[in-house]
């Protein structure tokens, strides 16, 4: 690995299959399945994520004197802010009212995924000088490129650290996570919960025992196409109604059966037969993350039990660490996710929007602050401990 003599170079390529998996993810790591060479190729090659639905990917590749690769980013060129979930629309309506080109900007992310990792994937033993190789260059092709601004989102804390200490503007944002405090069991979860929210949890959880409902939760060589072709009639439903318009093909899903079934956690409902909702999560090596749901119908609880307690129960089942249900959602507090701090951190080429942003993330990282410690005072979790 690079002993800070060896010189870095950093080149782009435009898809994931320019460089092979093991390299990949060498930098990328084990324990976040969103950044693996794998579920990358799904989104690209399934035209979830490639130039025609706004995401040119522009990855970059770090590599050694000796050629070797010991660092990358996830990058793409984007005409939209859509599937970002780090909102900057309001942005890009100002620098565009005021003359200003806000599109194309180079997006540092996993598509469609608000799952926070790392961003500068550096490879084991790689030092400081690979990721302050990558930050430069990612300024550098964004000056190339001729695009407004950078934006990392859903970095780990150290990768926010490093962009910030660069001169990159830091905002934050909240999601709930769920933490295992070593619970044997599901009920023994509950114990550690208030009086109020344990009967609250078990009524929703009967009320789904009682309809009929049956879930199955489907990992591995249980993963049939009869499943997805199901989930991906809920997925066009929600997304539908809820964004105006589904980002993943019904590819992207046939890849993950194929290429990443182990890391795959589908919860399947079922009723008189028939396939009537479904939860998808991923399976990290010590997280299990939530990521979609939709349904055919109204069902009473169902989403309660399918995203969150049979993830839960999984978790608990497999000794897993933590649930991330994904982003927003404070309903999510009484069921056990607790709030925690998100990152995010943008360049911004024109030096009279970059002072204007600054300014606005001051106030909103303040008021931020006032709202987790707000929802910090909801926790359901018995004060006794």
């Amino acid at each position: 690995m690079p002993d800070g003599q060896d010189a870095i170079t950093v080149k782009i390529i435009t898809g994931i299959g320019a460089v092979d998996a093991p390299s990949w993810d060498t930098c990328a790591g084990p324990d976040n399945p969103f950044l693996c060479h794998a579920f990358l190729l799904a989104a690209e090659e399934s035209g979830s994520a490639c130039g025609e639905t706004g995401w040119q990917p522009s990855h970059l590749l770090a590599f050694d004197g000796g050629g070797r690769l010991v660092g990358a980013v996830p990058a793409y060129l984007k005409s939209h802010s859509y599937g970002e979930y780090v909102f900057d629309h309001a942005w890009a309506n100002a620098y565009e009212r005021a003359g200003g080109r806000y599109y194309p900007k180079l997006q540092v992310a996993v598509p469609f995924t608000p799952v926070p990792g790392p961003r500068l994937l550096l490879a084991p033993g790689a030092g400081e000088e690979v990721a302050a190789a990558l930050i430069t260059a990612l300024e550098r092709v964004a000056r190339r490129y001729g695009v407004s601004s950078v934006h990392v989102t859903f970095p780990h804390a150290t990768d926010a650290d490093r962009l910030e200490q660069a001169g990159w503007l830091r905002r934050v944002g909240v999601q709930y996570h769920w933490d295992n405090r070593g619970y044997a069991t599901f009920d023994e979860f509950l114990e550690a919960l208030n009086a109020r929210k344990r009967k609250a949890i078990r009524k929703e959880r009967r009320a789904v025992a009682d309809s009929g409902v049956r879930l199955h939760t489907l990992t591995g060589d249980d993963l049939k196409p009869e499943h997805w072709d199901a989930f991906h009639r809920f997925y066009l439903d929600t997304a539908d109604r809820k964004w105006g318009g589904a980002y993943l093909t019904r590819a992207f899903f046939d890849r993950l059966g194929q290429t990443m079934a182990d890391r795959v956690v589908l919860v399947m409902c079922e009723d008189q037969g028939a396939w009537v909702a479904g939860a998808l999560n991923l399976l990290g090596s010590d997280t299990l993350y939530g990521r979609n749901w939709g349904s055919d119908g109204r069902y009473r609880h169902l989403h309660f039990e399918a995203c969150y307690y049979r993830a839960l129960d999984f978790a608990i089942a497999r000794g897993l660490k933590r649930v991330e249900a994904g982003a927003q959602g404070e309903h999510k507090i009484q069921r056990g996710y607790l709030p925690v701090e998100t990152h995010s951190a943008h360049w911004v080429a024109d030096p009279g929007f970059r002072k204007a942003l600054d300014d606005h993330l001051v106030r909103e990282r303040a008021a931020v602050a006032a709202d987790m410690a707000a929802l910090a005072e909801l926790s359901p979790y018995r004060q006794d401990g």
